[in-house]
């Protein structure tokens, strides 16, 4: 019984002082005004509107999406340099990229960088978040409006043709959901698994 104690605050431990990177906008009379991303090493990832940690809604990234993020985090000195431009630009929005592992902290903001690697970790993060967005529209509308099935379907197609959906497998029950039932119309249906097919041949 000592020895699985010890294991089980060891583990505890070391998942304390694993890396997160972390990306927010703030943007004021933008859609949304606000939001924060977080990225763990094994995944793990949560999108929040608020600043109210009780708001954040959670996904998982695959593992070229997460070596890419980190990767970026540490061609940047994990934040620890300034990246904004200074140039006299209109507002694209407050943007904040911060980096924690244990104690350690570190973070850069910018509402304009000429940055190859901020710009293309601020990309990655927009990903994440419209296809968040996208995810939370059709548990939204599966619920709630029948009607705008086809639509969320349409606009979760067009992210995927463009290379910009990310988060896949969290789409997969509720396309399959859609494919599956025929209260959704044809269309709507016929779509819904023709990408949850593309998703699972990615793989």
């Amino acid at each position: 019984m000592r020895i699985l104690l010890l294991l089980a605050l060891s583990a505890l431990a070391q998942a304390g002082d694993a890396p997160r990177v972390i990306f927010s906008k703030s943007f004021p009379g933008s859609v949304p005004a606000y939001l924060a991303i977080t990225i763990a090493p094994d995944g793990s990832a949560t999108y929040n509107e608020s600043e109210d940690p009780d708001n954040d809604e959670r996904i998982h990234l695959d593992s070229a999406t997460v070596k890419q993020a980190f990767e970026l985090a540490d061609r940047l000195d994990h934040f620890k340099h300034p990246l904004e431009s200074g140039l006299k630009i209109a507002n694209m929005g407050m943007k904040t990229l911060r980096w924690e592992q244990g104690g350690e902290t570190s973070e850069s903001k910018f509402n304009y960088s000429l940055n190859e690697d901020a710009k293309a970790l601020a990309d990655l993060f927009e990903r994440v978040g419209e296809s968040t967005r996208m995810l939370l529209d059709l548990r939204r509308v599966l619920k709630h409006d029948r009607l705008g099935v086809n639509d969320a379907v349409l606009r979760i197609m067009a992210a995927w043709n463009d290379r910009r959906l990310l988060a896949e497998d969290d789409f997969l029950p509720l396309l399959d959901q859609v494919a599956k039932n025929e209260v959704y119309i044809h269309m709507a249906r016929e779509r819904a698994a023709r990408i949850a097919d593309a998703i699972r041949a990615s793989h």
